[in-house]
């Protein structure tokens, strides 16, 4: 059988993992023990992106640090099954594939371990193929759309915002968690980063505390952020750009999972902008799709 590149829609730069989660309906705090269940999935910011893309119709390619364990041949094989571009993955014979766990009861995420210490670990090798002609180069860098993922080190995305392989990109930017926000300061003053985060982490981003999503994203613009779209949970979000602010309200569904919701407004702000929708559409259907996301259903 003949087996050909295809091109991607778009990168999505950062982590590939399982994500193993434990959920319950019961309300519960540090030390409960109840029943419920447990899934293993294909997860990740930059996996949970690309998942989403394709549910848009788009082909996105993931670039990322991928064991050679069983694990890691079972998550590429899964990824490539969904419709997604594995071909790019550098794929370690001596890092295990991360993983990442959570426990989510009625009361929202109780705890989390993000384990990315194999993406960590192997740094600027996931961005081969940016350099070395198969997606781009320094003299002709890719010129589509990146979504970056916060789980990369902050040495790295500093690299990252001075690099010329990203000179002609469309940066859209996540921070994996609010714990790893402030290694996005790196891109502030980037000419294209746009910055997706929650009140919480523009706050951190910021180091204050603001008390609504417009507030953050005038602020973030304000400091040199080229655009920002933050999120507040239930409560209206806000998109700033050129210091042009526009707001959206949430639909109001039950919340049955929270892992992996921002990520999946991200990725349908992105489609939703590549589709060509404006920039209140695009809004709109970002915040009804991670609604859709978060009570359970599988976004459209």
């Amino acid at each position: 059988m003949t087996v050909y590149m295809k091109q991607p829609d778009i990168l999505c730069i950062g982590s590939v993992l399982w994500d193993i989660i434990g959920r319950s309906s019961s309300s519960m705090r540090a030390g409960s023990d109840v029943p419920g269940r447990i899934t293993r999935i294909p997860g990740g910011v930059a996996m949970n992106i690309a998942m989403t893309l394709v549910n848009f119709g788009l082909t996105p390619a993931v670039l990322s640090a991928v064991g050679r364990d069983p694990e890691g041949d079972e998550l590429v094989g899964e990824a490539a099954r969904l419709g997604i571009l594995t071909d790019h993955l550098y794929r370690s014979e001596d890092l295990p594939t991360d993983s990442y766990m959570a426990i989510e009861g009625a009361n929202g995420l109780i705890a989390a371990i993000a384990d990315a210490h194999s993406l960590e670990q192997a740094g600027t090798k996931i961005l081969r193929p940016m350099e070395n002609g198969t997606l781009g180069s320094d003299t002709a860098p890719w010129s589509g759309l990146v979504a970056l993922d916060g789980n990369l080190t902050r040495d790295l995305l500093a690299d990252i915002a001075q690099s010329p392989l990203f000179a002609a990109s469309d940066l859209r930017v996540a921070p994996a968690s609010p714990g790893k926000a402030e290694r996005l300061l790196a891109l502030v003053g980037h000419p294209s980063a746009t910055l997706y985060v929650n009140l919480e982490e523009a706050g951190l981003l910021c180091q204050t505390t603001f008390q609504t999503a417009q507030d953050g994203a005038k602020v973030l613009t304000g400091r040199g952020v080229h655009r920002a779209l933050v999120t507040d949970g239930g409560n209206p979000a806000a998109e700033c750009l050129n210091g042009d602010l526009i707001t959206a309200q949430p639909p109001e569904v039950l919340v049955t999972r929270v892992t992996g919701a921002g990520d999946t407004f991200m990725a349908a702000h992105i489609a939703s902008e590549i589709q060509g929708m404006p920039r209140q559409a695009a809004l709109e259907r970002a915040l009804n799709a991670a609604a859709t996301y978060v009570s359970g259903e599988t976004p459209s």
